[in-house]
């Protein structure tokens, strides 16, 4: 084997990123503290096409020279957008036909393994803050939340690694 160089990889060019097919998913970051964590967000919806990012809250907003540092110019191909109330972006995207869910642990929630996105349907994902998660208002206003499992001593993950795992899990998914 082989280490590939970056020329060797075929990635697209910003033009081609932005005119491609994008995976129907929307992320929504609601006042993330970490710019790092922004920019791995950005970086992580890069890597599958992802929609957009709505970015709420006291979440900051590119350009930003920290949030820069990890996402490694995904500023410049993900389209995103600024909304200061989490609850404003979640009632504009139910209106356009996105079935909105959080991302935490909840009573009823459904297990990231056991949510099987349906054909046709565009999916907006709540992320919340580091600390405190996705506030309860935000929850009620979702059609649903969805758990990552976890068997460890600790309650949470970190906001860019959740986000990792749950974009991957439901993009190969909506690939099948």
């Amino acid at each position: 084997m082989r280490k590939l160089a970056n020329n060797e990889l075929e990635r697209k060019t910003v033009a081609d990123f932005k005119s491609a097919a994008k995976t129907p998913v929307i992320l929504i970051l609601d006042d993330i503290r970490s710019l790092h964590n922004i920019g791995s967000v950005f970086r992580t919806a890069d890597a599958f096409l992802i929609e957009k990012i709505y970015l709420c809250g006291i979440t900051a907003t590119p350009p930003h020279k920290e949030i820069q540092k990890t996402a490694l110019g995904a500023t410049e191909t993900v389209a995103w957008e600024y909304q200061k109330e989490v609850g404003t972006a979640i009632e504009k995207l139910q209106h356009e036909g996105w079935k909105v869910y959080a991302i935490e642990q909840v009573e009823g929630a459904t297990f990231l393994n056991s949510f099987h996105p349906q054909p046709n349907e565009r999916y907006a994902l709540i992320f919340g803050n580091e600390v405190y998660g996705v506030s309860q208002k935000a929850i009620e206003q979702c059609e649903g939340c969805i758990e990552i499992p976890q068997l460890g001593t600790k309650h949470s993950l970190n906001i860019a690694v959740s986000t990792g795992i749950v974009v991957w899990d439901i993009f190969q998914k909506m690939k099948q």
